[in-house]
């Protein structure tokens, strides 16, 4: 398959570096250490098995979806976006 200037995998290669930095993305956002048994934003109770399921809770679903949420309106651009993609 002719693909121009770019090698024959360079597709996979851009999509697999994406998935590469999503997932170090996450990783390095992930909390370590003891959990806390309240929210440190809303003092809410953290329930027993969200501390068991997820190490370093800081965070009860409430305040975690809310920040998610914010966290996903600044990201979702491929910052390495083909030439295809440039020209539209």
């Amino acid at each position: 398959m002719a693909t121009g200037w770019a090698g024959d995998t360079a597709v996979q290669d851009q999509i697999d570096a994406t998935v590469d930095d999503a997932v170090k993305r996450a990783r390095s956002q992930m909390k370590q250490g003891p959990g806390l048994t309240h929210c440190e934003e809303c003092e809410q109770p953290i329930p027993e098995a969200r501390r068991k399921a997820v190490p370093g809770v800081r965070l009860c679903v409430a305040c975690q979806a809310a920040a998610d949420s914010e966290a996903s309106a600044h990201s979702g651009y491929n910052r390495r976006g083909s030439k295809d993609s440039q020209l539209r």
